[in-house]
This record gives structure tokens, sequence and C-alpha cells, in this order.
């Protein structure tokens, strides 16, 4: 027996400790199965390695003639043949490495066909004082079931005394839908291997290279967090002259990623899946349909469920229908190896792309397919029939790759091919190119007949609007807009063309901070592409609404709104700048409703998208949020650096840098250093936020005189104030009365507060608060209020210091009516049966009648367990 296949190998010579990895592994040893399955390059090995050299669990290195099937070596069985009693030979060796002599009795595996072996092995475990920890690493050499099933079988009989962590490159047939099931199990996957960029920082530092954040971040896009891709890229920057040459070459295609990729990856797959890989990887998203239009194959949803089956490059991206992507370096090797065999095919590809795209209705990825294919008559249709849904308000793609230049005759020969080009740049977006075709278009449009002039006039005016958008020349998009709209004729174009020229003005109001006008605009916005029926303005004015109404603490709304904006996408995978501001509007949602979770989980998606010049409206909106989040887990540190890496990316706009101010007014609050946040804030006045942080500098500076003074009037419904900035506000003054000593006043102002969150579900500015807001909140519920139930939630939140969320209601098997839920919140209070008919106009009886009814169908026997029950089911 060889000693080392039973030890751990030792880790990478450059090893980058990985400790929320390590968590994991530690929390699934704790159980019965660990599943670490990935495609090679993963970090698999090197991982559990690491973590074995520290937490010294039994280890087994799988090869490929242990567990090999029993036929082939003449047995019929996973136990007698040669690699069955091989592996369980060593599976012996490995459990006894690492428990006493006097603690484990384990017979050695049989040469002959012995049924009880398993029995006596399983019973050995079951003995053992504490469970034991084994690594089995490799298990997919394994191909012997009836070892599998052995496994399966000691799992399942060892008494718990097994805890198994597996590294496999596919699932292993363990029996794992019932561990899954039972929550016995672990999966760590590509997901979780993937490098987070500043792992991947950390990593290239381990390798003597001293990146910048823009190179680290470009670099993790490329390799979307591959470890050996980032391993790789590590070893060829180190000493290289020109670190940005070779990160901006650095992919796919490169010679050492795509030996690995080929090897690794591609060489091992079937002929027919090669082919599909090949022909599919010109698009960014393929379904079976699509694989089908592309390779003629009426088996192409089949090969692509295996292939994500058995790969970490093959990526779903929704269920119903079944659509993929590819991982950008696989995608990359694909492009090339398919130049490198059938380069007379791309062509053809391209425009059995176009028509499949354009038939699905979706006509941006129909035209960049119509371009690469160099089918310019489908190009200029498209354009015709579509432009409003072409016309880019923000990057669409993250990355579309280049478009090839046409012949110089062919735009010059028609004007409308050159704005078509304009289009699919625009979105790339690649503008300077963009102004190249745009200015091509019109030097040539004379050459166009008189009944396609007016609709190039419109087009093009359409396509240099969103180019000052894009360029961020915001002089230039509100003249734009108005000629746009000036070009209107027929009522068709009229409304086509408005909703296009409101949605392009709503964005530029957007990005220059003002809240109020850019969500007048996109209302009305919305509200043409609606009628004229176009999805593209129709998801930028969504998404954006959203997250204005989020922002202004219009919670419900915004959460709707925010939720229809994500189904309205085509493409649920791509990080547009549409989608991201959809996911801002969801984590505001809850981080205002204090959840930080799901807060965190939007943010994530909510970043924003790779392109020259990102939205500042975004950027600032997601940094604030970050921020706030950080800050509502004690990490004033990286809150801080959030807000200033945000403060150098942004133009000198003041409404939007003002959002970023009165956060950071707060954080600087928060740690004590109210002199700078006051420093920050020199006319509050100009802003309700400013003021409502300027207020709580005063207030923690003990001055409730100054507090209330500078709080805007938030009393008043028509102030203009924000839903969200009035219940701060209103919290502040509370407190602000009650540190003066006017209770009366306080009472009242933290009730008015009360009022306006608990319809939206507002929980944060009242968790965040700190202990005088909790003293505040428990003399009121004393005292008497409309909110009991909501100010014990919030009191018991501030008590355990996390956010308040309620847990999912159990249903009741009868439903109560609405007088009986009526007469359930009277129950609540210290009214009697006959004072609550006086209030409800009711007989006595009758009251007494609903009271029983509340008490049967809650299963109480009194009123205090009946007002519990009601708050449990979230009925109160």
């Amino acid at each position: 027996m060889l000693g080392s296949k039973v030890a751990a190998p030792p880790p990478p010579e450059i090893m980058l400790a990985r400790e929320r990895l390590f968590a994991l592994l530690d929390a699934g040893a704790a159980g019965p199965v660990t599943v670490v399955a990935a495609p090679p390059g993963w970090g698999k090995t090197a991982l559990l390695s690491a973590w074995a050299h520290e937490r010294k669990p039994a280890w087994f290195t799988v090869e490929s003639d242990d567990g090999v099937s029993g036929k082939s070596r003449g047995s019929d069985d996973g136990v007698s043949g040669d690699g069955g009693a091989r592996f369980w030979s060593y599976l012996r060796a490995a459990v006894t490495s690492v428990t006493a002599h006097d603690e484990l009795d384990i017979p050695a595996p049989p040469r002959q066909r012995d049924d009880t072996f398993l029995v006596r092995f399983a019973h050995a475990l079951a003995r053992l004082p504490r469970p034991v920890v084994v690594v089995l690493d490799d298990l997919h050499q394994v191909t012997d079931p009836a070892v599998l099933d052995g496994l399966d079988f000691l799992l399942r009989h060892a008494g718990e005394r097994l805890r198994l962590v597996v590294g496999t490159r596919t699932e292993p047939a363990l029996g794992l839908h019932r561990w899954r099931l039972g929550g016995g199990l672990t999966e760590i996957g590509a997901a979780e291997l993937a490098f987070t960029p500043d792992e991947a920082s950390a990593l290239l530092a381990r390798h003597g290279v001293h990146a910048t954040p823009r190179q680290v971040d470009d670099l993790h896009f490329r390799t979307e967090g591959w470890p050996a891709g980032l391993r790789l890229a590590a070893r060829g920057l180190r000493g290289h002259p020109d670190p940005d040459r070779f990160i901006g070459e650095f992919g796919g295609d490169h010679p050492s990623v795509s030996a690995y990729l080929s090897e690794e990856a591609l060489n091992g797959q079937p002929a027919e899946a090669r082919d599909l890989l090949m022909r599919t990887s010109i698009v960014e998203r393929v379904s079976g349909e699509l694989a089908e239009a592309l390779t003629g194959r009426d088996d192409a949803a089949s090969i692509l469920a295996d292939l994500e089956g058995t790969s970490a490059f093959v990526i779903r991206l929704s269920a119903r229908p079944a659509a993929y992507r590819y991982h950008r370096m696989f995608a990359d090797l694909l492009r090339a190896e398919l130049r490198r065999h059938a380069p007379d095919q791309i062509v053809d590809l391209h425009r059995r792309a176009a028509a499949w795209h354009a038939a699905q209705g979706l006509p941006q990825d129909a035209l960049r397919h119509a371009l690469r294919g160099r089918d310019w008559g489908r190009a200029t249709g498209l354009l015709a029939g579509h432009w409003p849904e072409l016309v880019p308000f923000a990057p669409g793609r993250a990355s579309g790759g280049s478009v090839p230049a046409p012949p110089p005759d062919a735009v010059r020969a028609d004007p409308e091919l050159a704005l078509a080009y304009a289009a699919e740049l625009l979105n790339l977006p690649d503008l300077s190119t963009a102004d190249m075709y745009l200015r091509t278009a019109h030097q040539h449009r004379d050459r166009l007949p008189d009944d396609r002039k007016e609709r190039f006039a419109l087009v093009a005016a359409a396509l240099r609007l969103a180019h000052a958008q894009l360029g961020g020349d915001r002089t230039q998009v509100l003249p734009a807009a108005q000629r746009l709209l000036e070009l209107t004729r027929s009522p068709e174009s009229d409304l086509r063309t408005r909703a296009v020229a409101r949605t392009a003005v709503g964005v530029a109001e957007l990005d220059a901070g003002d809240l109020l006008a850019a969500e007048s605009t996109l209302v009305k916005g919305l509200a043409d592409a609606r009628r004229a029926d176009l999805s593209r303005p129709r998801l930028t004015c969504a998404s954006r609404l959203a997250a204005i109404r989020a922002v202004r603490g219009e919670l419900r709304r915004a959460e709707r709104t925010a939720r229809s904006a994500l189904t309205l996408s085509a493409y649920p995978g791509q990080p547009t700048a549409d989608r991201c501001f959809a996911h801002l509007a969801m984590a505001v949602v809850a981080l205002y409703r204090d959840r930080l979770d799901d807060a965190e989980a939007h943010l994530a998606l909510a970043a924003p998208p790779r392109v020259p010049a990102p939205a500042p409206a975004l950027v600032a909106l997601v940094a604030t949020t970050r921020a706030r989040l950080l800050q509502s887990r004690g990490d004033l540190a990286a809150s801080y650096a959030a807000l200033a890496a945000a403060r150098r990316e942004l133009p000198p706009l003041p409404q939007v840098q003002g959002w970023l101010v009165a956060a950071e007014a707060d954080l600087r609050t928060a740690h004590g250093d109210t002199g700078t946040a006051r420093e920050l804030l020199p006319d509050p006045a100009a802003d309700d936020a400013m003021a409502v942080a300027l207020a709580r500098a005063h207030l923690r500076d003990g001055d409730p005189g100054a507090a209330a003074r500078a709080l805007p009037a938030w009393q008043r419904a028509d102030s203009g104030c924000a839903a969200g900035v009035r219940v701060e506000a209103g919290l502040l003054d509370a407190l602000a009365a009650r540190r003066a000593g006017d209770r009366h006043r306080a009472a009242r102002a933290l009730e008015l507060a009360l009022d306006l969150a608990e319809p939206e579900g507002n929980r944060r500015a009242f968790v965040q608060a700190g202990a005088d807001a909790r003293a505040l909140l428990a003399e009121h519920l004393e005292a008497g209020t409309a909110h009991w139930p909501l100010i014990t939630e919030l009191i018991a939140a501030s008590d355990r210091g996390r956010p308040a969320i309620p847990e999912a209601p159990r249903a009741t098997s009868d439903a109560l009516t609405e007088r009986e839920l009526t007469v359930l919140r009277y129950l609540q209070s210290m009214l009697s049966n006959v004072e609550i008919a006086r209030e409800m106009s009711l007989s006595v009886n009758t009251v007494k009648t609903h009271v029983r009814n509340i008490y049967r169908k809650l299963d109480a026997t009194r009123r205090r367990e009946a007002v519990r029950r009601g708050r449990e089911l979230r009925l109160l």
C-alpha cells in the first residue's frame, strides 16, 4: 500500500487561506456528507489539502485503479473485486490512521466474496467514541456502482460516526437526494470555489504582482474568479512590463489558458458536443431551440443539459425554458476553435442567429448577428421596424465584442446601414466609432429616397440623443431630446418617439440627481412606452422609477415596480444598468425593512456594469446603500471606503454628490465625529436628507433644540419631503422632544412617525437608532398606542441587535372574518366586551359570539392567548 494515498498532499507553494470556504467545510464536516464538485482547475484538491493540514481528518486520494468495475476483473461485486478490495483497504487504512488502535477493529477487506464485510465495517465505525472525518479526493475515479453503494451503506449504518468530505468532478451516486432532503448535505461547487475580487487581489499579491484595483477588477471579470485562470494570469503578470496590455489580451485564447481548457474541458467531450459548443459560441445566451437552429441537431437541448451537469463552464441562466451561457474564457476558446476549424461557417451561423432572434422578438440581438453575418438588408429592416427598441439609454451589454467594419461603399450607399452600425456600437459601447458612423450617415443622407428621409431623421436624432446620454454630455441631452420631439409627424411615430425622448430625459434628470423631476418624466415615459408596446423603454423607465421610489421610502410601490422591471428583461443573466437599478431598488427596500441579508444579496446584483461611464445615479446610490448596509453591520471603516471610492469616481454633480455627503455625515455622527459631520453640511436647508443628518449630529451633541430646528417640515404630507426622510425626521423630532422634557410632543411625533412607517414596513430608523430610541418606544408602549404590535417587534429587534424579521405565518385551519379580525384588534387593548360593543356599534352578545369564534379558530382559551396567537400568525 502507498502511504502517500492516505496522507493529504501538501498545498500549493503559493497558497491563499480562504477562510470563507474553510468555514463551509467545517460546517459540512459536522454533518454526514460534504461534496466539493467542480471540473479541473477550480481548486478542489488545493482547498481540501489546505483545510486538511489544519483540521487533520483522514485522507484517501482515489486513483483510476481504485474502485473500477469488479466485472472487469472477473468479479461481480464491489467488495471482492481487485479494485473494490483495494478501495476498501485504503479507506480502512485512512480511518485507522486517525483513530486509536483500541478504538477501531475493522476487518481486512476479503479477497473472496463476503457479504458481511460492510456490515462489520459499519458496526466498527458505529462503536467509535467520536465521529471520524474522511476526505475522499477524486472520488469520480470510482466506476464500480457496488463500491458507491457500499459507501452509501456505511454512511447510513455507521451510527453517524462517519463524515465524508468528497472532492469530485461529478456528483457521486451516494443517494445524495436523501441527504439533501434531510439537510445533511453540504454542497460546494464552482460558484463557491470561484475567487472573489478581494481573494483575487490577495492571490496576485502572493505571486508578487501588485495590481491596481481596476486591474484586479478587470482580471476578475475576465476569469470570473476561475482559480486556474487567475493562477495562470498571476504567473504571466509577474515581471510583465505592461500589465494593462497583458490583462487586456488575457482570455480563453491565450496560449496557456487555451492549452489547459482544451485538455481539461473540451477534448474529453464527445465529438457532437464539441461541435455544438463551437457553433453556439457565437451567441451570448443559448437555449435548446437556438442551438437546434444553429446546428441542425434535434438533440441539442439534451446535449446542453448534459454539458451543464458535467462542466462548470456551461452555466444555466434559467430553468424554463432552459437557457445557458458559457464561461467567458471558455467562450473565447470555443470561438477561437471555430475560427480555426470552420471559418467559412461563421457568417452563416450569424445569419441563422439573426433570423432566430428576429423571430423571437429580440431585435437588439438580431441586429448584432445580422451585422456580423453581413446581412445588411435584415439589419436595415430591423432598424426601420424596431429603432425605439435599439436606442440605448444605458449600455445594454457588459461585453459584446467588436463588430467587423463593413465595406465603405456599403454604408455610403445606404446611410441607414451606417445608423444600424451606430446603434450596435452604442450598445457595446464604442462611442467614438459610433460617432464616426453617425457622421457618415449624415453626410450621405441625401441618397435616400424621399419616403425614407423622415424615418432616417427620427432615428438619427434618437441615436444622437443616446450618444450624448452615454457620453455623459448632459449639456446636449435635453436639446437633443427636444430636437427629437420636434421631428414627430404621424400619431404612431409621435407616441413611440415621445416614449424614447421622455425616457432619455428622465434618465438624464436622474443622473443629475433631480429625483422629483426624473420621477415625473419617467412616469410619463413609462405610460407612453406601455401604450406603444416598447419593451426596452419600459424596462428603463420602470427600473429607475423603482430605485427612485425606494430611495424616497415608498417601499411597497418600489418593490412592485422593481419586480415588474425584472420580469421585463429578456435576458435575466445580463448585468445591464436597467437590471442593476431594479436590484438596487430591492436592496434599498430590504435595507429599510432591516432585512440585511436580502439587501446584501440584491446589492451584489446592483453593481454598476463594466462600462466606460456608468450612470452617476447608479454609482452614487449603490455606494450609499452599501455604506448604510455596512454601517448597520458595524463596519464603519468599510462603509467610509465605499463612499470615498464613489466620490472619486463620480463627476462633479452637486445633487448626486450630496447623497454621498449626507451618508458620510451620518457615518461620522455614528462614529462620534459630529464636528466633521456638521462641517460637511453647510447648507442643509437645500436638501431634506442633509437637514436630517444635521439634526442627528446636533442630537448626538446633546443639543435637542438645535436638532429640532434643523429638521425639515416633515409633518405635512404636502411638504415634498420623501416618505423615508419623514420617518427618520419624525423619530429624531420625538427623541429631541424627549431630551427637552416635552413628553407630550415626543409621543405625538413618534406616533405620527409610526403611522408613516408601518404601512411601508419601514423598520430601519427605529432599530438602528440605539438605546434612546428603544427607551422612547418602551415608554410609548406603556402610554398607549395604535402600534402596539409594531413597537413590540421593534423593541425585541433592538434587544437582539439584529433586524426585526417576522417569521412566516402558520396557516389557521379556519380563517377569521373581517369583523372577527376587528374584534381581535380590540382584544389586545384593555377594553371590556361591553366597551368593544359600544366602539363597534354592536350588541354585547354579538361581540361575545365573535370572541368565541376567535378563540375556537385560534385554538385559544382566553384573551391574552388569542392575542399572542394572532401576533404569531401576523394577523395583528
